[in-house]
């Protein structure tokens, strides 16, 4: 049963995303600040995935991300923003702090479960319609190692931590070495045709991938005018 913590202080919401997860089978737990949810990562359990509204008292939502990515238990912890602000820069500000998922208020309840299940689904590598299949062998390339079954990227042995969509596009790439991939693409691969993200977000996943992957990051290509490539 996934654990579900939501960060946000407006009640009516933390009960209608509440409502929808319990009813789903999901567990959910509640923090009405940025410094209540931080609390929450130094207790038992931990949560499975965070839904963070951005717009918070005290602490803001993009604070809250960038530290739940420092932490060290939080690393791994995917996060998916809540938010009345939907322009294509408070977006890429969002993702750039370390969200995996974007949706803007209004939303639909069963969208946002929608995105839940599937961050969820690439955190532990499930294919899309949720059924098991023997796990993929690990792919090697330019001393990076990306294991499918364990979700880990080593970069020469050296174990490196990335957002699940951050894997999500290297996976992508490494496993079509040379091919070129649009912008476009890449949305539709790692995140649905519905998806709706501008490509200027995957130049920030790009540019945090190569900064995380230092000397290997510069395998991965800019194809001016087309989009990224891992070279082969």
């Amino acid at each position: 049963m996934p654990h579900i913590l939501i960060i946000e202080d407006d009640e009516d919401i933390q009960q209608l995303v509440g409502y929808n997860l319990a009813k789903e089978k999901f567990a959910v737990s509640y923090a009405d600040s940025g410094e209540a949810g931080l609390a929450r990562l130094d207790e038992e359990p931990l949560p499975d995935l965070v839904v963070l509204d951005l717009m918070l008292p005290g602490i803001s939502g993009l604070e809250v991300c960038r530290r739940i990515r420092r932490h060290p238990k939080g690393r791994e912890i995917p996060i998916i923003m809540l938010t009345a602000r939907g322009e294509e820069e408070d977006i890429t500000t969002g993702l750039d702090a370390g969200a995996d998922d974007y949706l803007t208020k209004p939303f639909s309840p069963k969208v946002l479960l929608a995105r839940i299940r599937a961050v969820l689904r690439r955190r532990d590598g499930l294919p899309a319609e949720e059924e098991s299949r023997p796990a993929d062998p690990a792919i090697v390339i330019h001393q990076i190692r990306i294991d499918p079954k364990r979700h880990e990227v080593r970069v020469a042995e050296q174990l490196i931590s990335l957002t699940v969509t951050e894997y999500s596009i290297l996976e992508l790439l490494a496993r079509h070495p040379g091919w070129v991939f649009s912008r476009q693409q890449i949305i539709d691969a790692v995140r649905g045709y519905d998806y709706s993200i501008t490509p200027r977000a995957v130049d920030v996943q790009l540019f945090g991938l190569r900064k995380k992957l230092g000397v290997a990051g510069e395998r991965l290509e800019t194809v001016r005018g087309i989009g990224y490539r891992l070279k082969d």
